[in-house]
């Protein structure tokens, strides 16, 4: 069976094309300012590997750096290390959702909820940065959360979610969760920061499934 991703590692232990995210992510791990990529195809990998980083980043900013115009964020490369990192994954979207947290420095998996039957992407992000407070919150940890979804950020920081995901039986579960991330910002503060993961300057977010 063919690979169906690449990933190239311009910043790491040891830089190169690796065909799965695993031996990628042995590269990265522990290692400020990483960079890397997925890609498709071995010849895109190949190519952005030559190019280096600034420019395949440039290349694959082009359509979609809009999520990374506003929101803070620690300068590039400098993220904090004594911090926890969150990202969700789909299915298809909408589709199936799971979100994960992991310790930044580490990787240590801190916390996992899935397969939620139907919901978004942006929603999973959502729930992944609160259930990250709630965390925190629990153990009297002030850590930064680091997302890479502006949205998702926006809707926590606004206590209210702004999705065109219906409400019906195969949403139910999505639902609930959402309904009791948002009870619990109203009923509660906290002075954690949330921050913009940079996947510019950083590559992919720590807690990335890595199915880009």
């Amino acid at each position: 069976m063919s690979n169906s991703k690449w990933y190239v590692v311009w910043v790491g232990k040891t830089p190169g094309i690796y065909t799965n995210w695993n031996d990628c992510k042995a590269q990265v791990d522990g290692v400020p300012g990483a960079k890397y990529k997925s890609y498709p195809t071995r010849a895109e990998a190949e190519k952005a590997y030559e190019q280096g980083f600034k420019k395949a980043f440039a290349a694959a900013g082009a359509g979609g750096g809009a999520a990374a115009k506003k929101g803070p964020k620690a300068p590039a490369g400098d993220y904090d290390r004594n911090s926890i990192c969150v990202d969700a994954a789909s299915s298809g979207n909408p589709g199936v959702v799971e979100y994960q947290g992991v310790d930044t420095a580490t990787g240590e998996r801190l916390f996992h909820q899935g397969p939620i039957p139907k919901g978004t992407n942006n929603l999973g992000e959502f729930l992944a940065i609160v259930h990250g407070l709630a965390y925190l919150k629990q153990r009297g940890s002030d850590k930064a959360i680091y997302s890479d979804s502006q949205t998702a950020i926006k809707w926590v920081r606004d206590k209210r979610v702004a999705t065109t995901l219906a409400r019906d039986a195969s949403t139910e579960d999505m639902w609930r969760r959402v309904d009791r991330a948002m009870a619990w910002l109203a009923a509660n503060s906290y002075s954690n920061k949330i921050m913009k993961w940079d996947t510019e300057a950083w590559g992919e977010v720590k807690a990335d499934f890595g199915r880009k």
